[in-house]
């Protein structure tokens, strides 16, 4: 088969006029001509000879490479071998010069022609025919599938604009390409190398069959996709100035893509291209984005096209507007750029950024976030903490966030959070100076809701799940996450579970022995299955999920290997208690630093009770045993159900609940708190210290 060479079509047509191409012409003058063929000799590139048969008057195009051309005379080399006879059985008709989009048509006149090139006298005056809508752009290395109807095509994609695509495919089935339905819709797939960049449902515009190879040229059915469910608080998008531009090298063509953003989220933003350069289409996938910001800093991500808007308010015409989702971003970026759009949102919101210890800890003391029975737990290891704290708050490990609201200078509200499962997060230390500012409790709340609102959809966030741990008698979180939990009435979305809180104390002998027909072991997988099945029955909330406590649950920790590559410490280690085999509780012993939670939730030993038959001595030689994992003399429980410390008489000093939220009802929940939060200010005397005692 000859090489297909894509050149603007000169006659129009119904594929023409569908596809938006329309032809005009315009006079260039030689200079004008001149300067572009030395430009493509600059470039390495060709232009096309067309030959006319001189009896069968068909038409052939030939590649030449144009040398330098100093005005009159051009001369050009073949690009490939030329069959003798071809000259011979053809004359010149014209010369084709393409960019895509324009087309300059030359009619020279021939100096001479022969198997090595050929020789030209340029004319005064070409013709320009901007013959397309939109430039397109030629690929190299795409591979394209097209299907339908089960019917499958493979070949390479030619070359695209945002409103086409051209690709050359060839089936191992001869008789397939007869059951193309070019009135109904193909899928188009188009990959580099291993990796997918576009998937998309389109139209035929034009096929051409030669033997077994077909020439589709396609077009895209729609000019959006729904990457991510539809919400209905969206990300706040934020016009900033200067803006950030958009570099990147285009999937399909590999040129170099330069654009300013005309706003900016936490999950995407948009761009504004001349209409007829334009190279992004929705549903294109780019693999590495630069966010660069003046120059002074750049924020790499994974993008993907999601609409593309050629009309609307306050669009000029000839200018098209795309808008693009994030799709993943390193999580040290995506908190410098959230960082700088919550200053933009609120100069008074910081997310993660470097704190004054000192006028930290004096917020915490103030506010009675730190009262005195919880200090006398930690008072002895202060030294300890305030070093975990520095490391925490000022050198922004991927493990925490931090959330502040401040105001010349002043602390005013504080929240934090802490990866302590593989996808879930533990909210806490929510407190605020109500002396200062009623207010700033809600400020820092808002703030870590739109963070969660703008990253949980990013894997590399993982973020599936975040909880947080309050007692009962607190108001603000009761009202706030146990009234979101009641208000959906849907475990799977938001769950409540009680926990019983108490100390055991080490003996000063050695530990005590369980009974001779109990065991503690570690946890084996018919043990996760025998406590999801109880789980299940008694609450039917998240703990589980949540707590990596899933039958076939990895007994190794990744992410105890990320904190101690931060310099931190976390171990988990999970027991089965048995009676002659048979699973009544199971004990996760969480080993993190002290202090990391300041009531060491971090850091305890959570009791499952299966049974609650169970005596409380066998407990007690329970803990006894995991209490060798904790270096203290004091190792922090809790205890699901809290009913059963309860009822055997251990000491137990708190009642916690813990709230766990998927964070796919995210939307929910700020519904919930847009329509609650006046309510709460109004109506409740905010108590925040202590939402995560």
């Amino acid at each position: 088969m000859d090489k297909l060479h894509i050149i603007p079509r000169l006659n129009s047509s119904d594929a023409d006029a569908e596809s938006g191409n329309i032809q005009k012409v315009r006079g260039i003058g030689k200079r004008f001509l001149v300067n572009k063929l030395n430009y493509i000799n600059f470039q390495d590139r060709t232009v096309l000879i067309n030959l006319k048969h001189t009896k069968f008057e068909s038409t052939l195009s030939l590649t030449a490479k144009p040398l330098p051309c100093a005005g009159d005379k051009l001369d050009c080399v073949w690009s490939e071998p030329t069959d003798p006879w071809i000259l011979k059985s053809h004359s010149f008709q014209n010369m084709l010069i393409t960019d895509g989009k324009k087309c300059l048509q030359v009619n020279p006149e021939v100096i001479s022609i022969d198997e090595l090139g050929i020789s030209l006298l340029l004319p005064e005056v070409c013709n320009e025919i901007n013959s397309r809508k939109a430039k397109r752009y030629p690929s190299s290395g795409i591979q394209a599938t097209v299907t339908q109807s089960s019917a499958v095509f493979k070949g390479t994609l030619l070359d695209s604009n945002p409103m086409s695509f051209c690709a050359q495919v060839t089936s191992t089935s001869p008789q397939a390409f007869q059951w193309i339905n070019s009135s109904s819709p193909v899928s188009l797939h188009l990959h580099a190398e291993s990796e997918l960049l576009y998937s998309g449902e389109c139209r035929i515009i034009r096929q051409v069959v030669d033997r077994d190879v077909v020439t589709f040229v396609l077009s895209p059915v729609s000019d959006r996709i729904q990457r991510y469910r539809p919400k209905q608080f969206r990300s706040t998008r934020h016009v900033l100035v200067p803006s950030p531009s958009v570099v990147f090298v285009h999937p399909l063509t590999g040129k170099n893509v330069n654009l300013k953003t005309i706003d900016i989220s936490g999950s995407g933003f948009s761009v504004e291209e001349s209409a007829g350069n334009s190279q992004l289409l929705a549903g294109i996938i780019i693999p590495e984005l630069d966010l660069s910001f003046a120059q002074s800093f750049r924020i790499k991500c994974r993008a993907q096209v999601v609409y593309r808007n050629t009309s609307g308010e306050g669009l000029k015409d000839g200018v098209v507007r795309c808008g693009l989702a994030i799709l993943d971003m390193a999580m040290d970026d995506h908190v410098r750029l959230l960082s700088l759009l919550h200053q933009a949102d609120n100069s008074n919101s910081y997310v993660c950024t470097s704190v004054d210890m000192d006028a930290l800890w004096n917020f915490f003391f103030e506010t009675g976030f730190i009262y005195p029975e919880k200090y006398a737990f930690f008072q002895s290891n202060k030294h300890e903490i305030k070093r975990i704290y520095e490391k925490l708050y000022n050198h922004n490990p991927a493990i925490a966030r931090h959330f502040i609201y401040q105001d010349k200078g002043v602390i005013l509200g504080h929240m934090s959070m802490v990866r302590l499962y593989e996808n879930s997060w533990m909210i806490h230390h929510h407190a605020a100076n109500k002396t200062e500012s009623m207010k700033a409790g809600l400020m820092v709340l808002k703030q870590i809701s739109c963070y969660l609102n703008d990253l949980y959809q990013l894997y590399s966030a993982h973020l599936k799940y975040v909880f947080y741990y309050f007692r009962p008698e607190n108001k603000f979180p009761n009202r706030v996450f146990g009234g979101f939990a009641k208000e959906i009435n849907d475990p799977h979305g938001c769950s409540l579970d009680k926990f019983a809180y108490f100390h055991y104390h080490k003996a000063g002998f050695d530990q005590e022995q369980l009974p001779e027909q109990w065991t503690l072991k570690p946890t084996q997988s018919g043990d996760y299955a025998e406590l999801k099945r109880f789980y299940r029955h008694v609450s039917g909330g998240l703990m589980i999920d949540a707590f990596d406590l899933q039958p076939g649950s990895s007994p190794t920790d990744g992410l105890s290997e990320e904190y101690q590559r931060l310099g931190f410490k976390k171990e988990k280690h999970l027991y089965s208690l048995a009676e002659e085999g048979e699973l009544k509780a199971v004990i996760m012993a969480n080993v993190t630093d002290i202090g990391l939670n300041m009531a060491n939730l971090t850091n305890c030993a959570t009791v499952m009770l299966i049974d609650m038959t169970v005596p409380g001595s066998v407990i007690e030689s329970a803990l006894s045993c995991v209490a060798d994992d904790y270096e203290h003399q004091e190792m922090p429980v809790l205890m699901f159900p809290a009913s059963y410390a309860e009822n055997i008489c251990l000491p137990v000093e708190k009642v916690y609940t813990l709230c766990i939220m998927n964070l796919h009802y995210t939307d929910k929940f700020i519904k919930f708190c847009d329509n609650g939060f006046r309510f709460v200010q109004k109506n409740i005397e905010v108590e925040l210290p202590g939402i995560s005692a």
